[in-house]
């Protein structure tokens, strides 16, 4: 549900040229502060969402089984406050983990979740704020250096910026409370796209797939995905199925081809 990293042995193509590696002209800092701004729009949005639950929607059910919208925004402002940890490794150079232990983590979402709506807010803006102060801290060679999230495969802190923007377009959705995939903005939908893609192709038990997708302005892009297994799943679809599908919030009923049952995201 909410690990990320890409893996080194996964093979993940977009249209003939490898994903998640941006302009091969630019600095991981440049990279990384191209998508700030994008994060803090994400998480406006996120904030007027939660601005607008009271105690009662925050008690009830998430598209997430067993989790509230309660624990849907512990669980955003646990992720800042893990992502700060790893900005602040990068800055210093000293190990900070994500989380002290998956255990502590899980606790800690669950402890968040019961809080009431009004204490939730201030949380989730409080952990949003501290990320976004920590981010403008970097500067162009600590966005280089490497950490490691809850999966331990090393990253540069460059991405992190990329990965919390995912977490927000998905978590956003998953606490049913008026926002779709559909309200994505359509520039940023390709990058989630290659987002969920490298998600899938990072799991041990992922399959093989040749996606062709529909952008909303109808130019279509595809992506490959080689995983262990020899069968290539050929599907199509407009973005946003794609993406719901890819993410296990839609089954694929609206996507065409050889449609398998995805492994869930952990």
């Amino acid at each position: 549900m909410t690990g990320s990293s890409i893996s080194n042995e996964a093979i993940v193509a977009h249209g003939g040229v490898p994903a998640q590696r941006g302009a091969s002209d630019r600095s991981a800092g440049d990279r990384a502060r191209r998508c700030l701004p994008k994060v803090r729009s994400a998480t406006e949005m996120l904030v007027r969402l939660v601005g607008e639950l009271d105690d009662r929607g925050m008690r009830g059910p998430s598209l997430l089984p067993g989790w509230t919208r309660g624990h849907v925004v512990s669980h955003l402002a646990r992720n800042a406050d893990g992502l700060v940890n790893l900005l602040t490794w990068a800055r210093t150079g000293i190990e900070h983990p994500m989380y002290p232990s998956n255990a502590d983590r899980d606790a800690d979402i669950q402890e968040g979740s019961k809080r009431m709506a009004r204490v939730l807010y201030e949380d989730l803006r409080a952990a949003c704020d501290r990320l976004a102060v920590a981010a403008e801290r970097l500067t162009d060679s600590q966005w280089e250096a490497v950490v490691t999230g809850r999966i331990p495969t090393p990253f540069p802190a460059a991405e992190i910026p990329a990965m919390r923007l995912f977490e927000l377009w998905v978590h956003m959705v998953d606490l049913d409370a008026g926002f779709t995939f559909a309200d994505i903005p359509a520039a940023e939908l390709e990058a989630a796209l290659d987002a969920a893609v490298s998600r899938q192709s990072n799991r041990p038990d992922g399959l093989s797939l040749h996606l062709r997708v529909t952008l909303p302005d109808g130019e279509e892009r595809t992506w490959e995905v080689t995983a262990d297994d020899d069968e290539v799943h050929e599907v199509a679809g407009p973005a946003t199925a794609v993406l719901a599908w890819l993410t296990g919030r839609d089954d694929g009923a609206e996507l065409s081809g050889d449609v398998p049952v995805l492994p869930p995201l952990a």
